[in-house]
């Protein structure tokens, strides 16, 4: 058997490929992928969908200039005209990257098989290939989860790996689950015309944040498209060339269809799964934890609860947040580690924040209410929500829905947590998390700059000196 030998071999093209610094320039990589060279965020997550969102978003600004005093109409969504400026621009770039390694760089090698793992240091791929290396990086990332239920492969049934390439915008589309990838496509595909159906387990959607941010959007959400709450999958059926979604009450141990709907699509927005099942992870030793590969704090890969030399892992097979920023950060670090073994640095940045692009928007980082309750005690924290509606340009937008909730410690003034529903709340959330981030405090914050007057900003500089903290000082 032919072994190949490597210095540095990486599972994964997606923030995996930014791991080939200029330090290895002198040195043998490979890197292997099976799937879309690009990985997940750049082909079929982060960027096609919020460049769908974008689009979405303006042709719902008709409904919101209408009580402005403004008459605006959308006549059309040009479907086929979206998708292929979208997807004409990433696929050249997925290209461009994949020829990049396999032609132009000769100290990289590209192998386009799956591989697995068949000792500590080594991988094997289908067609026989037997690969070693000093280092390796695991980043495999993670696919949609399927629910186990029949009809999954009747034609016209998706995942979000699938879904942004169809032919034509759908009359009717039933969207199965409500966090945030079922949120942002019910979010693209009503405003750009389509019926939506959306139905989700529990009784919120996006029932992983604050309530008070899941309380919100599922009222808005329900103004916007048909919400089916406290509903399960059952099964999908076809009927007179659509497709039929059957529905068991959550909970119910009969499991018993009790609702359906047909609709011309369907989208499997079920969560997703990391891809630890398919690298034979006991063969190297490999730890897992909770479904995800474990790591010790400088994100060297465990083997019986000891780091196992040479072998690291980032992104969504080891991180549970499975964010993309959170991937390429992972990424500087394990490539800071692996050039300077003897200064190797630590996984210590947080809060890990996280952005909704659905309509209005949701940003969120640090505790909810009840974990800083659960955490610190209730009369330990103070808590703000400051409504958009009630500064200058939040009047100017007539704003009835957006709001900014902070929640901080009350003794010292630190802000626990931030979570922001409404127009631009990816951007707002961002001085938040910089004090969160490099301990400033709440008051220091609102008080120790200039915050522009009439801006969308000073909903948040409001809600921050709306909080029971103390005084820093700055006027």
């Amino acid at each position: 058997m032919s072994i190949e030998q490597y210095d540095l071999a990486i599972i994964g093209s997606g923030s995996g490929n930014s791991v080939i610094t200029p330090f290895w320039d002198n040195k043998k990589v490979a890197i292997i992928d099976s799937g879309t060279f690009g990985g997940t965020c750049l082909n079929v997550g982060c960027i096609p969908t919020k460049m769908y969102a974008y689009p979405a978003q303006l042709a719902s600004n008709a409904t919101t200039a209408a009580r402005l005093g403004v008459d605006m109409q959308v006549t059309k969504a040009d479907w086929p005209v979206i998708r292929d400026r979208i997807f004409s621009r990433i696929d050249a770039i997925s290209a461009g990257g994949k020829a990049y390694r396999e032609k132009e760089l000769e100290h990289t090698t590209l192998i386009t098989e799956e591989a697995q793992f068949s000792g500590p240091k080594q991988l094997t791929t289908p067609s026989g290939r037997t690969i070693e290396a000093d280092q390796i990086v695991i980043a495999a990332g993670s696919r949609p989860s399927l629910p186990d239920v029949p009809g999954l492969d009747l034609p016209g049934v998706h995942t979000s790996d699938t879904i942004m390439r169809i032919d034509s915008l759908p009359k009717r589309i039933i969207i199965v689950g409500g966090k945030y990838i079922g949120s942002e496509f019910a979010a693209i595909f009503s405003g750009l015309g389509t019926e939506v159906i959306h139905i989700n387990r529990s009784g919120q959607l996006l029932s992983n944040h604050d309530n008070t941010i899941s309380d919100e959007f599922t009222r808005i959400a329900k103004e916007q498209w048909q919400v089916a709450l406290n509903r399960t999958l059952h099964s999908i059926d076809q009927q007179g060339g659509r497709l039929r979604v059957n529905l068991s009450a959550t909970g119910h141990e009969t499991n018993e269809v009790v609702d359906y709907f047909v609709g011309d699509v369907v989208l499997l927005a079920t969560g997703r799964v990391p891809n630890i099942d398919r690298l034979n992870l006991p063969a190297a030793g490999i730890d897992t934890d909770a479904g995800f590969i474990a790591r010790d704090e400088y994100l060297r890969v465990l083997s019986d609860g000891q780091p196992l030399d040479g072998v690291w892992a980032i992104g969504d097979i080891a991180n549970p947040q499975m964010l993309k920023h959170v991937a390429n950060h992972e990424q500087r670090l394990v490539s800071h580690n692996m050039e300077n073994p003897d200064s190797m640095k630590r996984e210590t940045l947080g809060p890990i924040p996280a952005g909704v692009f659905t309509r209005p928007q949701i940003a969120s980082a640090g505790l909810t209410e009840d974990e800083a309750k659960d955490q610190y005690g209730e009369e330990a924290i103070t808590v703000k929500v400051q409504d958009y509606g009630d500064t200058a340009y939040g009047w100017a937008m007539e704003e009835y829905d957006g709001f900014v909730k902070l929640i901080a410690e009350k003794s010292s003034g630190d802000i626990l947590g931030v979570h922001i529903l409404g127009a631009e709340a990816t951007n707002l959330i961002q001085p938040v998390l910089t004090a969160m981030s490099m301990n400033i405090s709440a008051h220091q914050l609102a008080r120790g700059q200039y915050w522009i007057h009439p801006a969308m900003a000073e909903v948040v500089e409001n809600a921050l000196l709306g909080l029971d903290v103390p005084d820093s000082g700055c006027l």
